[in-house]
């Protein structure tokens, strides 16, 4: 072998070695290092529905608008609702009459209580002193006998009138009460008509709009979406193979596929479990295993949370859940 034939051995020998070192490093950059191309943004989603039913008179809002917290986004008939409330008030008003006849009818018992008592006590008295007269004083035997039965029916009118103080007393709370019930339908009167104005729970985007003026509105049927514009984040998900390099509090870069625009952010937390869609539960709770397998074993994905820095969002940019991203992580030098 000559040198020329030695030297192209060599470099040939050098290119492969140097392609089978990069392409080992190619592989395991692929397998092991923590980035992926499976990024989703994602943002907490309201689903908009009154929480009464009836016509809706006003919708003062437009798909793809922008809201602030509180702003009116439909409202709902309140005719029927203003009616509710003045019943509901009526019979407040009925029900404080009510309380005010028997807080009367306990005064005027306890008067009766008061005038029974000292009658009793009067005639009880006058019993005593006749029964401890002699004999042979100028009453006879029967007028104190009627002394003393005199001052047994005192006696027997006072209890009756306590007991009448009792019915009035019970009748006096049960007043109370039909008051307070009615307070709390007047209440809840008053809360219903608010609620005839639904509100934005959240700062965000009005997406999915679906009603109209003279639309009837039930009650819990969302009819709108909110995206809270101060909710988005991302979510990756990272091969199995390069969990183990992952911690929370890892600084994160994010490449948007929209314009490759470029985002900052801090994995705030990793999912701890997956659906197994390969063993399902039998019927009788037990697991269903799948008896074939395949030599090919594909790494499981799991979600992983990223918060996104607010301040690298460029001014202007339109963020939108569902957008794909790109996210290569920065692990701490302590891992």
């Amino acid at each position: 072998m000559n040198k020329t034939s030695l030297l192209r051995f060599l470099l040939t020998a050098i290119v492969v070695v140097i392609a089978i070192v990069l392409g080992h490093a190619l592989w395991k950059h692929y397998l092991y290092s923590p980035w992926t191309r499976d990024g989703r943004v994602r943002a907490d989603v309201v689903q908009v529905a009154p929480d009464v039913a009836g016509l809706v008179t006003e919708v003062p809002v437009k798909d793809n608008q922008f809201v602030h917290k509180g702003d009116v986004l439909m409202v709902i008939d309140q005719d029927r609702y203003i009616l509710a409330l003045q019943q509901a008030e009526a019979n407040l008003a009925a029900a404080e009459a009510s309380a005010r006849a028997a807080g009367a009818g306990t005064a005027a018992a306890n008067a009766a209580i008061a005038g029974r008592k000292t009658e009793y006590e009067m005639y009880q008295a006058q019993a005593r002193r006749r029964l401890q007269m002699p004999e042979k004083s100028v009453i006879s035997e029967e007028a104190r006998q009627n002394a003393v039965a005199t001052a047994r029916n005192a006696q027997a009118d006072l209890r009756a009138a306590q007991a009448s103080s009792k019915q009035a007393s019970a009748a006096a709370q049960q007043a109370l009460a039909a008051v307070q019930q009615a307070q709390v339908s007047v209440d809840v009167a008053k809360l219903n008509l608010k609620r005839t104005a639904v509100r934005a729970p959240a700062d965000g985007y009005i997406t999915n709009l679906d009603v109209r003026v003279g639309d009837y509105a039930n009650t819990g049927t969302a009819s709108m979406a909110l995206i809270d514009s101060h909710s988005y984040y991302i979510y990756g998900y990272f091969e199995e193979t390069k969990l183990p390099q992952l911690r929370v509090g890892d600084p994160v870069d994010i490449r948007l596929m929209a314009g490759g625009v470029r985002l900052k952010g801090t994995i705030t937390g990793i999912a701890r479990g997956i659906t197994d869609s390969d063993n399902p539960a039998g019927s009788n709770l037990l697991a269903n295993v799948n008896p074939t397998f395949n030599w090919v074993r594909l790494a499981q994905r799991v979600p992983v949370r990223i918060a996104i820095d607010a301040s690298s969002l460029p001014k202007g940019m339109v963020l939108a859940a569902g957008m794909t991203a790109t996210i290569q992580v920065k692990p701490h030098a302590a891992h």
